[in-house]
Parts: structure tokens; C-alpha cells; sequence
């Protein structure tokens, strides 16, 4: 009985172990994605127009919120709108296993766009007390394509995975405020903490190449406004007043002293003076003077430094005028992106397996880049991320620059024009991938 009971026991292990299947590795799981994409790209393709041609200032995305949130709606999330302002927040369960964060931004710039396109924005809006035009010219219209076809691959594919998707879409980023809006409104405490977090951005490299940094990936920032106050008076009388132009230009020299001699010279920092406004007309000598700066770093001491040479010059610039102290506001700012050493390895290892894309590993002992990225919030809240950079120029395009000698439109350009066919795919096998790397079971 005992010989029958234990050959029983062996056939039905054997037949169990025959049954059981190895889950798809990361070349077939591409493929699963590809075909996913072709099936949905048309109507991800007629979205990103029309969230090009409609875009909308940080704080003010109310359709585009509504349109993305629509669309996770039909495929079955649990979607919470107006987190952190025009936030959304969307929860597919699926099974016990990690909480998966990712993210799109929603907000576009208050700038002209130029690039000619069929679908270009001609959209207006009231921005900071004018009327601006506003543009998707930071590639945020990629990622929200992007970001919808990542869910719609991970939903096809959902008996290969389990746990919990966090779809948010994030406003403002363009303003530095709206992952900590979305934080400060209970991001991860109405919700859930993610194990991990991942977001990708288009920028003006090659399509079809992923970059996974390693370490520092972008700059802290942050944006100064600084007041230079004087007494006006005629121009031709300028011993009776106090010039705040004078001294406003002194300041625009005499600070990048701070990068040049007072920053060590192998430590990152940039001080622009993006906004110098005064006065009115040639012969009338203004009360004040309002410059708007922009500060980059990566290392915290480096980015005090700063802070404290700019606050220090423009004290010393208006001294030399005997004017009254300038006002020197903070206005916001964020802090360097990190990305996660062991996860960052991974997914480099991930990405070239599965091949489809060109992938580049930068290790954490190069430089990050100098752009800012909000991301940074939900990094420093304790969440372990990687956030990875996609091409968005064809080669051939980009040929096309270099044979004209004429430098490739980046992003924040009013003719900023990626390849977004491409882009869009090369972000939803990136993201997708990604996210099957951690909720993939064992």
C-alpha cells in the first residue's frame, strides 16, 4: 500500500512538474508587447494629437486629467481624479504582490509652439497675469500616449504578473509643485507607499535608445526672483536717483563670479538670469528692477553655495549704489533625481535581454544631466525608482540636422518635433518591461 500510496505521489509530482511552466523571459515578453502596441497604436497615435494640439498650463490640465482619466476608466482602474489639484490617481489589483508606480506628466509650457506640424497647438491661456500661448514642447504628449499603452499592454498581459498598478499623472511638473501636491494630498498614505516607482522622458536623442543612469540623473533646481529696488527719477538727471538697472546689471556679471571662483571647479553649477525686467521708456530711470534666475547642481553643498553667492551679490550690488537691501525670493525648486542602484542594473539587464531597443547603462560615477525633474519627491519619500531617458529623433532626421550644420531642436524649443511613433513604442516596451521585472513571480 505504502509502494502504491508513494508511486502515486511520484507520478502526480512528475505530471505537476511537466505542467508547470517557466514564465516567458524578457525577448518573449517584448513580443507580447509589440503585438499589443500594433493592435492599440492607432488610437494611441489620435491621442497624442490630440493632446498636442490641446495642451494646457500646470495646475490648469482639467481636460487633459479628464481625458486620460476616462480612458483608465474603460479599462477597468479605479480611478480618483483632482489629487494634489488636477491629479489622477488610477488602482488596478491584481493579485497579492508589489505596488507598482507609474507616471505621466500633464502639463505643457506657456510658450509659442513653431515646429509647422498639421496638429501644432494654437492654444492660448492666462498665465502669471498675460496671455501666453501654451505648447507640448517638452515631449509630455509622448509620455501620456506612453503611459496609456503601458497599461493597456500590462492589462493584456496580466496572467504573467501579479500585484498592484499605480497609474498617476502627475500635474506641473514644468513648475517643480506637482509631485509634491500630489504628495501633501496623501499620495502615498490614501493610496499606497509603492516598492517601486518608474517614469521615462523623450528627449533629442536617437529613437529606439533607452539610457538607464545610474546614480544622480538630474540637477537640483531652483528659481529666484530677485528684487533690486532704487528711486526713479528723469534720465537725464541720474545723480538724483538710485539706477536699479545699474545695479541689476552688475549683478548679472558679477555672480557668475560664484561659479567661476568660488564653486570647486570639478562640482557642477549653472546660474542663469532667464528674465531681466525694468522700466518703460529710454528717459525715465525706474524704481525697480525684477530679475528671475534659474540655479542647477547636483550635490547639496554645491547647490547652498549657490544660494548663498546669489543672495550675497545681489546685496553687494545694490551696496554699491547705497540702495536699500533687494528682495531675493525663492520661488521653488526640487531636488536631484537618484536613481536606484540595484534596480537600475536590473532593468539595464532587463531592457538588453529583451532587445527591440538599443540600451545604454550609465554607470553612477558619470555625471547625471543638468535638467530638473520633480520625480525627485517621490524618491525622497522613500520610494526606490528608476526613471529612464528615450530617444525621440529618427536617425535620419537627425542626419539630416548635422548635414545642414544645424543643432537638433531639444526640448523647451518652440520647434521641438520628435519622432513620436517612435518614441511612444520605445517608452511602452520601457516601462511595460519594467514593471514585468518586479511583479513577475518566480
Amino acid at each position: 500500500m505504502k509502494t502504491m500510496l508513494l508511486t502515486g505521489c511520484l507520478m502526480m509530482a512528475s505530471v505537476g512538474a511537466a505542467s508547470a511552466e517557466p514564465a516567458p523571459g524578457p525577448a518573449a515578453n517584448r513580443a507580447a508587447i509589440d503585438a499589443q502596441i500594433e493592435k492599440s497604436y492607432p488610437a494611441l497615435d489620435a491621442l497624442y494629437r490630440d493632446i498636442h494640439a490641446h495642451p494646457e498650463i500646470g495646475m490648469q490640465e482639467v481636460r487633459t486629467a479628464a481625458l486620460l482619466a476616462s480612458k483608465m476608466k474603460a479599462m477597468g482602474f479605479t480611478v480618483t481624479e483632482k489629487v494634489g489639484g488636477t491629479g489622477v490617481v488610477a488602482i488596478y489589483r491584481n493579485g497579492p504582490g508589489p505596488t507598482v508606480m507609474v507616471r505621466t506628466e500633464l502639463d505643457g509650457l506657456p510658450m509659442e509652439e513653431k515646429t509647422g506640424l498639421p496638429y501644432a497647438s494654437r492654444a492660448q491661456t492666462e498665465y502669471e497675469g498675460k496671455t501666453t500661448f501654451v505648447a507640448q514642447s517638452c515631449g509630455h504628449d509622448v509620455h501620456m500616449a506612453a503611459w496609456i499603452g503601458t497599461a493597456q499592454a500590462l492589462l493584456a498581459m496580466k496572467s504573467q504578473w501579479k500585484g498592484t498598478l499605480m497609474f498617476i499623472a502627475q500635474p506641473a511638473e514644468e513648475q517643480l509643485k506637482g509631485a509634491k501636491a500630489m504628495l501633501d494630498d496623501g499620495l502615498f498614505t490614501r493610496f499606497a507607499k509603492p516598492d517601486y516607482g518608474f517614469a521615462a522622458h523623450v528627449g533629442s536623442g536617437e529613437t529606439g535608445t533607452v539610457l538607464v543612469k545610474d546614480g544622480v540623473t538630474s540637477s537640483n533646481s531652483d528659481s529666484l526672483q530677485i528684487t533690486f529696488k532704487g528711486r526713479g527719477g528723469h534720465g537725464s538727471m541720474p545723480s538724483a536717483t538710485i539706477d536699479p538697472i545699474v545695479m541689476g546689471a552688475h549683478f548679472v556679471t558679477d555672480v557668475q563670479t560664484v561659479i567661476s571662483r568660488q564653486k570647486d571647479a570639478n562640482a557642477f553649477g549653472v546660474v542663469t538670469v532667464g528674465a531681466f525686467q525694468a522700466g518703460t521708456v529710454g528717459n525715465i530711470i525706474p524704481d525697480t528692477a525684477t530679475l528671475k534666475l534659474s540655479l542647477r547642481s547636483f550635490d547639496k553643498d554645491v547647490r547652498q553655495l549657490l544660494l548663498d553667492g546669489v543672495k550675497r551679490t545681489a546685496e553687494a550690488s545694490a551696496a554699491m549704489s547705497m540702495a536699500p537691501v533687494p528682495e531675493v525670493k525663492w520661488l521653488y525648486g526640487t531636488a536631484a533625481v537618484f536613481n536606484d542602484h540595484a534596480l537600475a542594473e536590473r532593468a539595464a539587464a532587463e531592457l538588453k535581454a529583451a532587445g527591440g531597443d538599443r540600451v545604454t547603462y550609465v554607470p553612477a560615477t558619470a555625471p547625471g544631466w543638468s535638467a530638473s525633474e520633480d520625480w525627485s519627491a517621490f524618491v525622497d519619500a522613500g520610494m526606490p525608482s528608476v526613471y529612464f531617458t528615450i530617444g525621440g529623433y529618427d536617425a535620419a532626421t537627425l542626419a539630416a540636422f548635422k548635414a545642414k550644420g544645424q543643432a537638433v531642436p531639444s526640448n523647451h524649443s518652440p520647434f521641438f518635433a520628435p519622432d513620436h511613433d517612435k518614441a511612444i513604442r520605445t517608452g511602452i516596451r520601457t516601462l511595460t518591461l519594467a514593471v514585468l521585472m518586479v511583479t513577475t513571480p518566480k
